[in-house]
């Protein structure tokens, strides 16, 4: 158990991800929180075990449904949200699933932003119906877009806060007015800006992640992370939520707002634990939780890095003839779009960056195989520089009209940017465009 004996505590994101939720391990002095490789946890006495299992008290009962490496990584994320609690789980997608899962159920709608990762968009618009869940996509240039789509039987907005591969921020601060009129809460994905974005400071109800990407930053490890805020008002709008107002027949009728009150406003985040992790199962393991402390000691200064080279890269592009259009945050020419990103954004605009060569998909694969530094592979937020090309690969289940509507053309060619110096970055660039375009960027000067 960790040593409570000091607490840290600090609103500044370089503190938290050091501090937040441990010391020192009490009995040894160990300061890097340990792998608790176990399965169970040895009871203090039969009254304990029972005040653990009827959630009169909270402490470690099997591994599927909390361990203690999970637990501190839950607590600093949670703090660095600003939420009052966190659920480690095996990917991002578990993450994303259960956190709609938690309060929607056959016969419920959620209500979602067209500008979606791929793999997102999939489960919403095939597995989530098998389900019984609709989903309702709504482009979310026009915030009324989601209070036109609501109905006594949504139950949640979700949203991109940097979309994925379209790169237009959200409205979180709008759609979560709209959603609190409606008492409708807005789960936000901010696994594209993390320490540069608080949905929860913006109305978000709860956050998620892909821990896999910039939490971890180091490319090892798949998980994912839900954080409730702890402000929305579930029991005042009991007659949306029966799932966490109605006894629950699977944990001996708790009514999850009731039952837990006495801990705090984590109803929301308890359910997903006791329930949705008990019986699903998709548990982030004790070794996974323990890459990703690591990671997040060092991601408010990766971010700061990722952004400053993300934004040198989206100028380069902007800049090069044979380049047709840049997608960044901080390049857009739409005015709202760029008030948006100003807003919500703050100390960078993050490591994302798209763009279409003028001689589309043909170029665009040439420009891919052609690159040297940068790695060829799926997925976002490593500290190494990355590219692919979505419509081939992360969004190639989707149709053409889906694709477009999130973002996604067949020339367009997206870029992690990582932290190598700059200058090796725009030089693998550089090279890569003049074998796939035949032009350099000094024929654009």
């Amino acid at each position: 158990m960790s040593d409570t004996s000091k607490t840290v505590t600090s609103s500044n994101p370089e503190t938290q991800v050091l501090h937040a939720g441990w010391r020192a391990d009490a009995a040894t002095g160990a300061v890097a929180v340990p792998i608790y490789q176990t399965t169970s946890y040895q009871f203090a006495s039969t009254e304990h075990a029972e005040n653990l299992f009827a959630l009169k008290e909270l402490g470690n009962i099997y591994t599927r449904i909390m361990n203690p490496t999970c637990d501190v990584l839950e607590k600093r994320v949670a703090a660095l949200e600003g939420g009052v609690g966190g659920l480690a789980v095996a990917s991002g997608q578990a993450a994303s699933a259960m956190a709609i899962q938690n309060i929607a159920q056959a016969g419920d709608n959620v209500v979602t932003s067209t500008d979606l990762y791929g793999g997102t968009w999939n489960l919403f618009a095939h597995t989530l119906p098998q389900q019984g869940i609709e989903v309702r996509f709504v482009d979310p240039k026009d915030p009324e877009n989601f209070r036109r789509a609501t109905d006594e039987k949504t139950r949640a907005y979700y949203a991109e806060t940097l979309p994925n591969p379209k790169l237009t921020v959200f409205p979180i601060a709008e759609v979560a007015a709209i959603g609190r009129d409606l008492g409708v809460p807005l789960i936000v994905d901010n696994t594209a800006a993390p320490v540069l974005c608080k949905p929860i400071e913006h109305g978000a109800a709860i956050v998620v992640y892909s821990t896999t990407k910039w939490l971890g930053g180091h490319g090892t490890s798949i998980g994912g992370l839900i954080v409730d805020g702890g402000h929305f008002d579930w029991e005042g709008n009991a007659e949306r939520f029966p799932l966490l107002n109605q006894p629950d027949p699977s944990y001996h009728g708790a009514v999850w707002t009731q039952a837990v009150k006495p801990l705090g406003p984590i109803a929301y985040i308890i359910k997903a634990r006791v329930t949705l992790l008990r019986d699903a199962g998709a548990a982030m393991s004790p070794f996974n939780a323990f890459q990703f402390l690591q990671g997040l000691e060092t991601l408010p200064l990766r971010i700061r890095e990722h952004s400053r080279n993300g934004q040198k890269v989206a100028e380069f592009l902007r800049d090069h003839q044979a380049v047709k259009s840049v997608t960044y945050p901080a390049l857009q020419t739409d005015a709202e779009q760029k008030r948006r990103a100003d807003t919500y954004l703050k100390g960078g605009y993050g490591g994302l960056v798209g763009f279409e060569l003028t001689g589309g998909t043909e170029q665009g694969r040439k420009f891919i195989e052609s690159l040297e530094l940068f790695y060829h592979v799926a997925n976002i937020g490593d500290a190494r520089s990355l590219a692919i090309h979505p419509a081939t690969t992360t969004h190639s289940q989707l149709t053409p009209d889906e694709q477009a509507a999130s973002g996604v053309t067949p020339g367009y060619v997206r870029l992690s940017v990582g932290i190598e110096h700059i200058d090796d970055i725009l030089a693998d660039l550089d090279q890569a465009l003049t074998v796939a375009t035949g032009t350099t960027a000094k024929a654009a000067e």
